[in-house]
């Protein structure tokens, strides 16, 4: 099977009246007609489901765009002419739904998610990820922090070791970061307690989980707080760092699919979303992808795992002026300049 990079690098779409940016364009070729898809996926991590849906739908040439979540809200919105649209951002997604922008579907792939894997007809998970710590083994030794009380703790501690050390998202450039500080604050006092500790301690701020565990990996971050769990997995080797899911609570980010109302090709869109949740595709995101599947067995053994749930409660932060609200105090914790 035969792709090109129709594109890399940060782009512009020009003809869409510069709207929004992408990050890469891959084209899968395969037949006549186009499934063209909009996604926060590295296009690596994707491209075995790509390969499998094509083995049995010969005839479809694939088109996958890679855009940071903001950027793939704003395509939507401006109503881009793709076909399925996949986000980490949970928030936005159901932003997306919630105004209209959503196609509804039912399968019996649909039908088969739990209730908390789902939003009504137009929004699903296809995947669940942890959001953990991640702990330079050079700087915490065999005694790594588990909750972030004993974070809290650590850090008061030994500043000397920590100031400049401290990565974390920047909630105002990056919808998963965002997302991952809202629901910080909604489950516990402690995570203000812990910002304005970090705040103290002149952190760095990302918009990439990649970029995070590069800077662990090179000795330039001794902890990347609130990353993405299967990233950290996938590229962290026995040794470099300890990955930490901390047990007062660690949220679970489900990463969801929609299909656009806008999609020219929304039966295209709906295959391949059946496909990522029929028994094949979710074999294939835990065995190819790293993604974690679906999986009601592991958050029931987890107690301390606590799944984002997509409901309205999603809603309230994206709300503008919550927003800025919200940014302004994480602002004032955090940038303590």
């Amino acid at each position: 099977m035969r792709h090109f990079v129709a594109a890399a690098g940060l782009s512009v779409l020009a003809s869409l009246c510069d709207a929004y940016e992408i990050e890469e364009e891959t084209v899968f070729e395969g037949g006549a007609v186009e499934l063209s898809i909009l996604s926060t996926t590295d296009t690596e991590a994707f491209a075995p489901l790509i390969a499998a849906f094509q083995s049995t739908n010969p005839d479809v040439t694939l088109r996958y765009t890679v855009a940071n979540s903001q950027q793939v809200y704003a395509a939507v919105q401006e109503e881009a002419p793709f076909d399925l649209v996949i986000s980490s951002a949970m928030d936005l997604q159901l932003k997306l739904a919630n105004d209209g922008f959503a196609t509804a579907h039912g399968s019996d792939e649909t039908i088969g998610l739990p209730g908390w894997a789902r939003w009504r007809d137009q929004l699903f998970a296809f995947a669940q990820e942890p959001v953990v710590i991640i702990a330079s083994t050079t700087a915490f030794g065999a005694n790594p922090p588990r909750t972030r009380a004993d974070l809290i703790d650590v850090l008061r501690d030994d500043p000397a070791t920590f100031t400049g050390r401290i990565g974390t998202y920047d909630p105002a450039r990056s919808g998963a970061g965002y997302l991952f500080a809202t629901q910080d604050a909604r489950q516990s006092d402690s995570s203000w307690r812990l910002a304005e500790v970090i705040g103290g301690l002149d952190p760095k701020l990302y918009t990439t989980t990649g970029d995070m565990i590069a800077g662990v990996q090179s000795g330039e971050l001794a902890i990347a707080y609130n990353v993405l769990g299967s990233y950290a997995s996938q590229r962290l080797t026995e040794g470099d760092a300890i990955i930490i899911e901390a047990l007062d609570f660690t949220h679970v980010l489900l990463r969801t699919a929609l299909i656009p109302r806008t999609a020219t090709r929304s039966d295209l869109g709906a295959s391949f979303l059946d496909f990522l949740l029929s028994e094949e595709g979710q074999r294939l995101i835990e065995d190819e992808t790293g993604l974690p599947r679906i999986n009601e067995a592991a958050l029931a053994a987890g107690p301390h795992l606590r799944p984002i749930r997509l409901d309205p409660g999603l809603l309230v932060f994206v709300d503008p002026l919550m927003r800025q609200q919200f940014l302004n105090e994480w602002t004032a914790a955090v940038v303590q300049d």
